[in-house]
């Protein structure tokens, strides 16, 4: 028999436990991998064509945890077809992965993935890359706290370069991009899901404003407008605070007339601020007010009074993270 050693670190891989843990050896004979106590616990399956795939099936399955072994050029529709024939099974089907990327396909076949990976590889980088995507799973499991604030000030300024953010994901009423020209506090720009008698929806874009602001990516951090590009990721928001991570498709920055848009928080005495193209289409996320069910309010109807969404968050950042130092910005 072959030993493997399996520790804690494979454990995260499965479900996204960080604590170490004992040291559980397990043996492969053949196809078959058995326990410290000689019990059979999962069978290998190796699939290298469509007749292999096929006779993967929860009826065919002797033990209720499967590896599989993609040995073929396809991986991700057969990756596909598992989850689609394995749904609802009550057992853990994992699959082999070479590098971090392989495994990132199969834990996001079909949206929902295959339920874990077992890591084969030699360079210790990729063990890092795929712990950083499991902290992002986990992390886009936590909810954002958004604040109130009332807005102070609503001034148009002039022409800019402005940013559309044009994303790989469609958006709902309601979600939007966090956005600010101070990393402490950052607006809720709504996306252009909404419709319109002059200009058809494009529920996958926010005009977010100028190439200086900061809009929130993964991980906690801030990216410069002007610094994002084809393959980037952001997090999208809505009015709950609930967020999801988000592939930037394209970005556009064109000339347009801004508009300066000042709010104070309601239970502090900070000051927020974000420019914005002057535009019907351009809108900030409101608090849902009674029956209304209204979620936005457009650039070009906002008035001093008026209560917004943003994110208070600390203010100094070095390459995008948030750092403890004295700092001033107005």
């Amino acid at each position: 028999m072959n030993l493997i050693v399996v520790f804690s670190l494979f454990f995260f891989f499965l479900f996204g436990i960080t604590a170490t843990a004992r040291i559980n050896p397990l043996f492969i004979d053949d196809l078959e991998i058995f326990n410290e106590k000689n019990q059979k616990v999962a069978v290998i399956s190796e699939v290298s064509s469509p007749r292999e795939l096929e006779l993967i099936q929860p009826d065919n399955v002797q033990v209720e945890n499967i590896v599989i072994d993609f040995r073929g050029g396809w991986q991700v529709i057969p990756a596909e077809n598992i989850v689609a024939a394995f749904q609802g099974y009550r057992g853990t089907v994992l699959a082999v992965s070479t590098n971090s990327t392989e495994a990132q396909v199969f834990l996001e076949a079909l949206e929902q993935g295959l339920d874990g990976v077992i890591l084969k590889v030699e360079d210790i980088d990729d063990v890092a890359k795929l712990k950083d995507y499991f902290d992002r799973r986990n992390e886009a499991k936590s909810q954002l706290l958004l604040t109130k604030a009332t807005v102070s000030k609503v001034e148009i300024v002039g022409m800019g370069d402005r940013v559309c953010v044009d994303l790989c994901s469609m958006m709902r009423p309601g979600e939007g991009l966090l956005v600010g020209s101070y990393a402490r506090g950052m607006f809720l720009v709504h996306s252009e899901c909404l419709e319109t008698n002059y200009i058809a929806s494009r529920p996958f874009r926010v005009n977010a404003g100028p190439v200086h602001a900061y809009v929130a990516v993964p991980g906690g951090r801030t990216s410069y407008l002007s610094e994002l590009q084809s393959g980037r990721e952001v997090i999208i928001v809505d009015h709950n605070g609930l967020w999801r991570t988000a592939i930037v498709g394209r970005v556009k920055i064109e000339s347009r007339p801004l508009i300066l848009v000042e709010a104070k928080e309601n239970c502090g005495d900070d000051t927020y601020s974000i420019f914005l193209q002057n535009a019907e289409t351009v809108a900030l996320i409101t608090p849902e007010k009674g029956s209304s069910g209204r979620t936005a309010i457009p650039v070009t109807s906002l008035k001093v009074g008026d209560e917004v969404l943003v994110r208070k968050q600390g203010g100094a950042r070095h390459t995008g993270i948030e750092i403890q130092e004295f700092i001033i910005e107005k």
